[in-house]
């Protein structure tokens, strides 16, 4: 059941809790299409490695006031899972198909020996589905795409390909945030970024990555705008993807404000939670991860560099606020807000792991990581393990694991022409399901054919538009499955119940099993008390092995 938005506060304590709820099912078939007389814009905003108490709309420090509105004035999907990490998810984002099936089984960073070659695992997009761009387009709408792409570094795998009448996408996982085109990693020093089909050998003076994906987009809408056309608009942020950077008048907003540390700002984001009533007063917190170190153990030195790295992590959150607001007034002034839902996700959970490994260790050491230096052009830094669990927090474990923290992202959808789609819904809800409820939104039926009439996955996601106007109160009921994989790393939850299987040390290399309506923070291990649960857990997800092709990598985990 829905609430006002002003009770949001109130009630989001118990909405995180209860989705133990029996309620009635909604699936594609039965969803009833809510068109305005006018066909309905969609903005898709994405963030990346964002945790939810990053935002002030959910217990962070940093100031968020653009992206708190547009969730107090929406409706926010508390149970709402990502993939662990950005391929997968944003392969399952464009297409309403599992990730298995859609070509990212696994990164191609990361594709093990015995996965390549093997369907659905090509490593990038594949011809067995259609995005929403290329249905949507289809079907009269004008879309555009700036930011983050990562499903494919070649033209036949880019967003211009893929259904985008305009685009400027960067091509790999992440990149410097400045001029620099600086890569990701040893293999890809140099950051790939196509302008439609072409690709950019050298970005302006001024670039700033947040800055520039709002520029573009808002300059796509206002001059490439046909208006007799709706449009799709898919901003994907890189923000808050490594290295953590920002401009310096950000930078020096936040000198000082992270002295005393992770552990501490852990403890006083998950206090402001149970202060707020966004979690019960009772609530603890998970037990930290192994691989975070005592702050106390740190040298001043260590300590002075973590603390310069989350601050330019907080400016960077603090610049996307800034952008976020820039194109809903942009919306507002052109007069496109009240007809344009608005759809805000992370693509997994915050980024806390160390870098340690040969992929990224000898790149972070060309670069000048000096105090003085972190958070500007030519520095590569990430928060590490310690900071990710403050923004993770009260969930267990961060990015790339199959805990509540790397999968459960914080999502809305903002409908100012619904006021029916506001408050807190407790519905389990997927990032498969995004691409279907826009197509329902939109009055759209996927036909299950790509562009030459070919047979192609139809999605597996469900339509939200049941749950967004209160005809019903849950997407998948209590006796489906819903799953996700990668790395070996398992997870399903069905109902209250959650398992999740992980090898050591942050797993047992077996499956564990949460009741998530008593145990958020996955710390009671209930396996050998409820192996009937269990037991017909594992037999849906071998369905679901089955179903989507899934080819676990030989060797050790990837990330």
């Amino acid at each position: 059941m829905h609430h006002s938005a002003k009770a949001i506060i109130a009630i989001l304590s118990s909405a995180l809790l209860a989705a133990c709820a029996h309620h009635q099912q909604t699936t594609s078939a039965t969803t009833d299409p809510v068109v305005d007389k006018e066909p309905p814009n969609f903005l898709l905003i994405v963030v990346d490695d964002v945790g939810f108490t990053d935002l002030g709309a959910f217990g962070g420090e940093i100031p968020t006031p653009n992206i708190d509105t547009l969730a107090e004035q929406g409706l926010i999907f508390s149970n709402f899972y990502a993939a662990p990490t950005c391929s997968p998810t944003r392969a399952m984002l464009m297409t309403g198909v599992d990730s298995h099936l859609a070509g990212l089984g696994n990164m191609e960073e990361f594709m093990a020996d015995n996965q390549r070659g093997r369907p659905g695992y090509e490593g990038h997009i594949n011809d067995d589905v259609v995005t929403v761009a290329e249905v949507l387009r289809d079907n009269g709408y004008r879309t555009y795409m700036t930011g983050k792409w990562h499903l494919g570094l070649e033209e036949a795998q880019s967003p211009w390909a893929r259904g985008f009448d305009r685009s400027f996408a960067s091509l790999m996982g992440g990149a410097s945030h400045f001029n620099d085109m600086a890569g990701p990693t040893v293999e890809q020093t140099k950051a790939a970024y196509r302008r439609d089909q072409h690709i950019v050998e050298t970005l302006p003076s001024d670039f700033y990555s947040s800055d520039f994906y709002t520029d573009e987009m808002i300059t796509y809408i206002d001059t490439e705008q046909d208006s007799s056309k709706p449009f799709f608009a898919y901003l994907a942020y890189t923000a808050t993807h490594f290295p953590v950077q920002a401009p310096d008048a950000y930078l020096e907003k936040y000198r000082g404000k992270y002295d005393d540390g992770y552990e501490q700002l852990r403890q006083d984001r998950f206090e402001r939670f149970k202060s707020t009533g966004l979690i019960p007063s009772d609530a603890q917190l998970p037990d930290i991860a192994a691989s975070v170190e005592d702050w106390n153990a740190l040298s001043p030195e260590e300590q002075k560099i973590q603390s310069r790295t989350m601050e330019a992590y907080a400016a960077m959150v603090d610049n996307l606020d800034v952008n976020v607001g820039r194109m809903v007034d942009y919306l507002k002034t052109s007069g496109k807000y009240d007809n344009t839902y608005i759809i805000f996700l992370s693509d997994n959970g915050p980024e806390g792991n160390p870098l340690h490994g040969p992929m990224f260790a000898s790149w972070i050491n060309e670069h000048d990581n000096s105090l003085e230096n972190i958070g500007r052009k030519g520095s590569f830094a990430a928060v590490g393990p310690g900071w990710a669990e403050a923004s993770s927090a009260p969930f267990r474990a961060f990015k790339s694991y199959t805990n509540e923290g790397g999968i459960r992202v914080p999502a809305f959808i903002h409908i100012p022409s619904n006021a029916a789609a506001s408050g807190v819904s407790n519905a389990v809800a997927t990032v498969k399901d995004v691409a279907p409820t826009i197509l329902a939104a939109a009055g759209i039926v996927h036909t299950g054919t790509g562009p030459d009439g070919e047979a192609v996955h139809a999605p597996s996601g469900r339509s939200l538009m049941n749950v967004i106007n209160q005809l019903e109160d849950q997407v998948w009921n209590d006796d489906e499955l819903v799953a996700v994989e990668i790395f070996g790393r398992r997870a399903m939850r069905m109902g209250q119940w959650k398992a999740v299987l992980q090898e050591p040390p942050n797993g047992t290399g077996v499956w564990e099993l949460y009741d998530l309506s008593t145990d958020i923070a996955e710390q009671q291990n209930l396996a050998t008390t409820h192996p009937d649960i269990l037991k017909r857990m594992q037999d849906q997800f071998e369905e679901y092995e089955q179903q989507n092709g899934l080819v676990y990598p030989e060797g050790p985990a990837g990330y």
